[in-house]
């Protein structure tokens, strides 16, 4: 029987990782600044660029992410800030690495993250090294999603056709730029979401 997409390429962070930022929205609060302005001021365009396509460390990061507080707060409280930020705890959703683990019985599963060059540091952290048939780290690659170039990476790691591949992430516009290029995309809200389109190959 004709399965019905030859690979699963998948987000991580929103996906299959989480972060804990309470301390981060501790020391927010105890510095007088919204919480999230740590977070909008980390992605902001040229902040967090260059560590998405490998071009500078986490910790090259987080000066970037101080240079860019610094002008409304005391350089410590950004210092504190910036290093709490890109050192947050996380946490995997083991129902979806049991969903992808099920889903490997018929289908080679990819990661496809938009990622700094600590990805494969915290893969093995959680004990994911070895988890997915292929890793695609934006960092690695110099190209992050929605970049079609990153989708054909993956793809061809997966030794599938783009068309043929079904792809999971949680940002409305790397979905988009997937089915666009002719891919079966999932917008992940929550597990269910998942559960309901891996059950199309019977895991």
């Amino acid at each position: 029987m004709r399965l019905p997409f030859d690979a699963v390429l998948c987000d991580f962070d929103g996906v299959i990782r989480f972060y804990d930022t309470a301390e981060v929205t501790e020391l927010e609060r105890g510095f007088g600044v919204e919480p999230g302005t740590t977070a909008r001021t980390a992605f902001a365009p040229g902040v967090d660029g260059p560590a998405l396509v490998g071009e500078i460390t986490v910790a090259q990061w987080a000066d970037s992410i101080v240079a860019a507080l610094v002008d409304r707060l005391p350089e410590e409280q950004a210092r504190k800030l910036g290093e709490a930020f890109t050192g947050v705890p996380f946490r995997v959703d083991q129902d979806v690495l049991g969903l992808l683990r099920r889903a490997q019985t018929y289908v080679p599963v990819v990661l496809v993250s938009n990622a700094t060059l600590k990805l494969e540091e915290d893969l093995d952290a959680l004990g994911l090294t070895h988890f997915f048939d292929e890793v695609v780290s934006s960092a690695r690659v110099g190209v992050v999603k929605p970049d079609r170039r990153i989708y054909e990476i993956a793809a061809e790691r997966a030794g599938a056709d783009l068309r043929l591949c079904l792809f999971v992430d949680d940002r409305p516009e790397n979905v988009e730029a997937a089915a666009g290029l002719g891919m079966m995309g999932v917008l992940y809200r929550e597990v269910s979401d998942l559960r309901a389109a891996l059950a199309l190959l019977g895991a």
